[in-house]
């Protein structure tokens, strides 16, 4: 999967995602796009009013970070979780916390809330 900003599968600026009463607070959704053969998986992170999005790729394997279940979060939801290696990561900036890939960072995947739903920006 293709994570570069040049991906033409990746949504355009202002693509409304879903309405934020569709993320539990705090809870994490996961989107995916496909144009022709390219893909593109986010996800965002829900805290209160406070919206977080990452691209979908553990900075450690490459491979997603939903396990089996689809859950980013920690059973807390405190941290994220990679469901490969359980590596952890902080919600508001992607940095890992424990596991593998101590210090890396998942890939920002901006995103913002407009009158009461989720867009990219």
């Amino acid at each position: 999967m293709r994570s570069d900003p040049d991906n033409p599968a990746r949504p355009a600026p202002g693509t409304v995602l879903c309405a934020l009463d569709e993320i539990p607070s705090p809870g994490a959704k996961g989107f995916r796009f496909r144009q022709d053969e390219a893909l593109f998986a986010g996800f965002v992170v829900r805290q209160g009013e406070a919206v977080f999005g990452y691209v979908d790729s553990c900075p450690h394997a490459g491979w997603p970070m939903a396990g089996f279940a689809g859950r980013y979060l920690t059973r807390d939801n405190d941290l994220i979780l990679c469901g490969g290696h359980a590596a952890l990561f902080r919600i508001e900036d992607g940095v890992c916390l424990a596991g593998p890939c101590p210090g890396q960072t998942l890939t920002p995947w901006p995103v913002r809330i407009q009158a009461g739903e989720v867009r990219t920006t």
